[in-house]
């Protein structure tokens, strides 16, 4: 089995009418590149650079118009659309990837590990997801889960969703630039595709803010699609013989002896 993936690289604003237009926009080019599945960045819904009190003034639920905008787009176009929503939840907001096709949401995952480094303090507007069971959601016979951004740094988060049965890893992010953030972008998402032999497929905004370079990984990491510094669609076939033939060559996730534990 075999399935079509686009990742699409944008800049997500303050108008959460215009991140919608936006969307659905690189969702029908993507579509007609073939893809059956097109992923968004984190806070495609809204965005503010620095995050300010407006996050929760624009935070939607999951029956919004942001999702309500996806779903639309998912039908229209036959695809499964992920993306990150700024997630309704009082006070703080929740920083929330939702995986939606033309019945609705088919998967949730609310970021586990906040933005509280290089400077930075996301914990001030957002609260962190719970830990709980994966979701994972079924495209092309292919089984995907989600993570967010900061989540790459984490690689028991990764683990947890190969042990869910992920044969792909999709990541939405707003990977900030700065010194050799690039190179941890890029080096994290080709390390989490090969511990796990998995897909990885990572949507990221592009510069001034975030560093790009979004990807498409295969399980050897092996980029095998990807964008430049500036906006733009990436698309590759990602095919579940492959993730086979590389887990009988290297059954990493058969000899591993330790498990992942929250705490």
């Amino acid at each position: 089995m075999s399935s079509t993936v686009a990742v699409c690289q944008f800049s997500p604003t303050a108008s959460p009418a215009d991140n919608r237009a936006r969307i659905a926009e690189l969702a029908a080019a993507a579509a007609g590149r073939g893809a059956r599945l097109v992923v968004f960045p984190e806070y495609s819904s809204y965005f503010v650079d620095p995050m300010d009190a407006t996050l929760a003034a624009n935070a939607e639920t999951l029956d919004g118009d942001f999702v309500l905008a996806l779903q639309q787009a998912a039908s229209v176009h036959g695809v499964t659309i992920v993306a990150g929503l700024v997630e309704a939840a009082g006070e703080h907001v929740r920083n929330t990837l939702v995986a939606v096709d033309a019945a609705g949401v088919r998967a949730v995952y609310r970021k586990q590990h906040l933005y509280d480094a290089f400077g930075q303090t996301e914990s001030d507007w957002i609260e962190p997801g719970a830990l709980d069971e994966p979701q994972t959601f079924v495209v092309d016979g292919l089984r995907f889960a989600m993570m967010t951004c900061y989540d790459l740094r984490f690689p028991e988060v990764a683990r947890t969703l190969v042990d869910a049965g992920a044969d792909v890893i999709v990541v939405p992010a707003e990977w900030v630039r700065g010194p050799l953030k690039e190179h941890h972008w890029t080096t994290l998402l080709a390390a989490r595709a090969i511990e796990n032999t998995v897909y990885v497929v990572a949507a990221d905004h592009p510069g001034p803010i975030g560093v790009g370079n979004s990807q498409i990984i295969d399980p050897q990491g092996v980029v095998i699609a990807g964008v430049g510094t500036g906006e733009g669609i990436a698309v590759a076939e990602i095919d579940e013989d492959a993730v086979a033939r590389v887990r009988e060559t290297n059954p990493v996730l058969r000899l591993r002896r330790y498990a992942v534990t929250p705490r």
